[in-house]
């Protein structure tokens, strides 16, 4: 008789064991924990978690040359070896110290178990970027798709019930409006993503933004580059509706992009190429300001006498 597989709640409560001694886990009968070597263990595909050489990675591995690793990893078999699910980080550091070895603990999980593990166990930790957020979430919740669940969110538009993301809430930090938001970020290139993940797009216009095609969003991403300028909500919804009705050119998201944040039409701007040569190259744009101004005077001047 084969013995039942455990349930994904189960899967979920048990990273706790992750965090016991051996001595509790031969007595709680649990899987014991192994040092397998590092040559044998793979990256989970597609980890959507970076792993940076950053200070915090420096520090982690200090403190395993000094006390060693203090909660083993978790991995799965794979083949002659085995998969990472939970300790990139950890099998990073250990790797820094010159290990050649890791503890871990090796548990047998289908793709979609390794999978939502792995995304709960590292959405647990403090500093997360978007775009880690995004792709975790996506992946778990095409994990649940594959498990028989609805998973709908990815295109429901906002007045919609999302029902298998509201039960993802209840055991997530987020709401299910907001994981909503987080998958669509999955949508934008990487060039905008890294300037969601670089806080110089907020969430809300970037959301607007995951709308646009692959070629209009390179388009607009080109024109932020140019004019060293990022999209409001405002505009950002603006964009989307211009792509939505199939006007969206590079003409249009150069004029969307140069409105004034919050002032509509308060500034006016034009290439300077156009009034290039009444000025000398060197002209500060001060004085072209006061000599535009004082011309446009009298002009209106030379207009009144007409009409007198």
């Amino acid at each position: 008789m084969s013995k039942a597989r455990p349930s994904a709640a189960s899967l979920l409560t048990s990273l706790d064991d992750l965090f016991t001694t051996q001595a509790e886990r031969d007595e709680a009968k649990l899987e014991p924990i192994l040092e397998i070597p590092l040559e044998q263990i793979s990256p989970f595909p597609g980890h959507p978690f970076k792993v940076k050489a950053d200070g915090d990675l420096a520090a982690l591995a200090d403190s395993i040359r000094e006390r060693g690793v203090l909660v083993p990893a978790l991995v799965r078999p794979l083949g002659d070896g085995y998969q990472m699910v939970a300790g990139h980080r950890r099998m990073a550091a250990a790797e820094l110290t010159g290990a050649e070895a890791l503890p871990c603990i090796v548990r047998d999980l289908t793709d979609e178990e390794a999978t939502i593990v792995m995304v709960d166990s590292n959405l647990q930790r403090e500093k997360i970027l978007p775009s880690e957020k995004a792709f975790a979430y996506k992946m778990k919740l095409d994990a649940m798709k594959r498990q028989g669940k609805r998973t709908d969110l990815i295109c429901a538009p906002v007045g919609e019930k999302l029902t298998s993301v509201a039960k993802l809430s209840k055991s997530e930090e987020d709401s299910a409006r907001q994981i909503h938001r987080y998958i669509r970020l999955t949508s934008l290139i990487p060039e905008l993503l890294k300037l969601v993940d670089d806080g110089k797009i907020a969430m809300r216009p970037a959301v607007e933004l995951s709308y646009l095609s692959q070629r209009e969003q390179a388009s607009l991403y080109e024109t932020m580059v140019s004019k060293n300028r990022t999209p409001s909500n405002a505009q950002a919804v603006k964009i989307r509706k211009f792509s939505q009705e199939g006007r969206l050119s590079p003409e249009v998201i150069l004029s969307i992009i140069q409105e004034e944040k919050g002032e509509k039409n308060k500034y006016l701007s034009f290439p300077k190429s156009r009034i290039a040569s009444y000025f000398k190259p060197d002209t500060p744009n001060e004085m072209i300001e006061d000599t535009i101004i004082k011309a446009l005077e009298y002009y209106r001047s030379l207009q009144r006498g007409k009409e007198r």
